[in-house]
């Protein structure tokens, strides 16, 4: 699946996801409108929540529909469903189907871990199938997942087993990119290392069994706001795609990411989230207006792939 995700970011010359983290507050009111029973004063009844999960994909397919040419994937994040319970379960579902129709790759940030077969039931429900009376089915079918490797490799090996039953892939959390990350991730080890680089080694050592192509299905999430970390991580895992959230909104830049690439411009991809999804209140792309969300988005998209280019 990695090789596929290279071809398609190749194809749009365009190392870019968007991340549909869809909080209520960013979505316009005309949306909540149409998706309440209560139309006129798009005031919730008691059916909130699936006025809140019909508003949501609502929002989710108008993004997609203005972005999907553009980029080679989306990432939503599952929390942002949960929240709305089965309602907001079923947009989630939506949303990946959606997105599969226009062509987009799929990156669930679940950020799934456990041990044994509940880990391998996180899998089949993420990323691969799930056997019901004779049927592999597939259940939320993102392409790849997001993992916790807090509790080591009887927590990754089922996913990796699953990605290699199914053509998919997993990005294990290595450096993350919020502030307090350091108070374990930066720890030092008995050896004077930091912790960090302790997982991404295991992370090159798990994905040596999941090769596909040039990089392995075992990609690595590593914050964008840590470019010094990054090139070290890069040296230790030469074999590894990095997803890279926190560009825009989390104030990491172009400039920061240059390291988080090989020479020939790949092993890559830069996550926007609330900065491209919610553009309009931007002052930026103000003049979209909240009826325009969907066009501020795609401006939003633009630059941020413009500005990525220019580290090349």
């Amino acid at each position: 699946m990695i090789a596929e995700l290279v071809r398609k970011i190749q194809e749009k010359n365009a190392p870019v996801v968007v991340g549909l983290d869809p909080n209520l507050s960013f979505i316009p009111e005309q949306i909540l409108r149409e998706a309440s029973r209560a139309k006129a004063e798009g005031i919730f009844t008691d059916d909130d929540l699936h006025t809140a999960g019909e508003a949501v994909w609502r929002f989710n397919k108008e993004i997609i529909d203005a972005v999907a040419d553009l980029i080679p994937a989306v990432k939503p994040q599952i929390a942002m469903y949960e929240q709305f319970g089965t309602p907001g379960m079923i947009a989630y579902w939506r949303t990946v189907r959606y997105a599969h129709e226009k062509g987009l790759i799929v990156i669930g940030d679940v950020k799934r871990g456990d041990i044994g077969s509940t880990s391998e039931a996180y899998a089949r429900a993420h990323i691969g199938r799930t056997a019901v009376a004779g049927h592999n089915i597939r259940v939320y079918d993102a392409d790849f997942a997001t993992v916790n490797p807090y509790l080591g490799t009887d927590g990754i090996k089922p996913f990796i087993d699953v990605c290699n039953e199914n053509d998919r892939g997993i990005f294990v959390l290595v450096k993350t990119s919020n502030p307090s990350s350091g108070e374990f991730q930066d720890v030092l080890t008995k050896d004077g290392r930091p912790m960090y680089e302790l997982v991404g080694e295991k992370v090159a050592e798990w994905g040596r069994l999941s090769m596909d192509g040039q990089y392995s299905n075992v990609g690595a999430v590593v914050g964008a706001t840590y470019p010094e970390q990054a090139k070290r991580l890069r040296e230790l895992m030469p074999d590894t795609f990095i997803l890279a959230p926190g560009y825009g909104a989390q104030g990491a830049t172009a400039q920061d990411l240059a390291g988080f690439f090989k020479a020939d411009g790949t092993g890559a991809i830069v996550n926007s989230s609330r900065g491209i999804i919610a553009a309009y209140r931007k002052e930026r792309y103000s003049k979209y207006g909240a009826e325009g969300f969907a066009d501020a988005a795609r401006a939003a998209t633009i630059d941020m792939i413009e500005d990525l280019r220019s580290i090349f």
